[in-house]
């Protein structure tokens, strides 16, 4: 039986009329990330104690303003940290548009988005602890090209820890690196021009960065 073949060849028309769903960032999320695509991925990577999770919930519930956002958390779950953490960045006030899943595995996720009213973002905390492959995260990004994926990973030194997350780094949208409560260096597809750095927490982020010129 022949296999029907898909339509992937778009012509200079159909590129022109492709209408993304666009993020519109406004202030210091639009100078560092730009205007953003609701679909793809982003990596978040660093080491721990350097503010990756705020980060990352400060992100979900600026996200909570265009659509509902599902924090998968395969590494700590529910817990008392998460709970401060959830508490430090205010996520009461979007607390109709956000979700925690406590330890979801991928299977369950991926029934979870092919649902109605499914999740717009979807967070993946830790890619380590998520049993993904290089080859499997990429395909679960193709199978909902509508959704927005973001990876957060640790770090083997500055870099991504383990093949996978060294992969959805080459494919990510906005690229991510967390040191010392800030986003030093943003690389984002979205912005044009030079993406500015990123401030997670100033008190944080001032006490960390004078040690390091000093």
């Amino acid at each position: 039986m022949a296999v029907k073949q898909q339509n992937r060849a778009k012509s200079v028309a159909e590129i022109l009329k492709y209408k993304p769903k666009a993020l519109p960032f406004t202030g210091a999320w639009f100078d560092s990330f730009g205007t953003p695509e609701l679909s793809g991925c982003w990596l978040i990577w660093g080491n721990s104690g350097n503010g990756k999770t705020r980060f990352t919930l400060q992100l979900c519930k600026y996200l909570a303003n265009f659509g509902r956002v599902a924090y998968n958390s395969l590494e700590e779950g529910l817990s008392l940290s998460f709970q401060s953490a959830i508490k430090a960045v205010g996520m009461r006030d979007v607390t109709r548009r956000f979700v925690l899943l406590d330890k979801e595995p991928i299977d369950e996720l991926r029934a979870r988005l092919s649902g109605q009213k499914s999740p717009d973002v979807v967070v993946i905390d830790s890619i380590q602890y998520s049993g993904l492959s290089k080859d499997t995260a990429k395909a679960l990004v193709d199978e909902f090209p509508r959704k927005l994926f973001i990876f957060v990973s640790h770090a083997d030194g500055k870099n991504p820890a383990g093949r996978p997350a060294s992969a959805i780094r080459f494919h990510a949208g906005v690229k991510l690196w967390v040191e010392g409560y800030r986003i030093p260096a943003p690389v984002s597809r979205y912005k044009d021009g030079e993406c500015t750095p990123f401030t997670i927490w100033t008190e944080g982020a001032e006490r960390y960065w004078v040690k390091i010129t000093d």
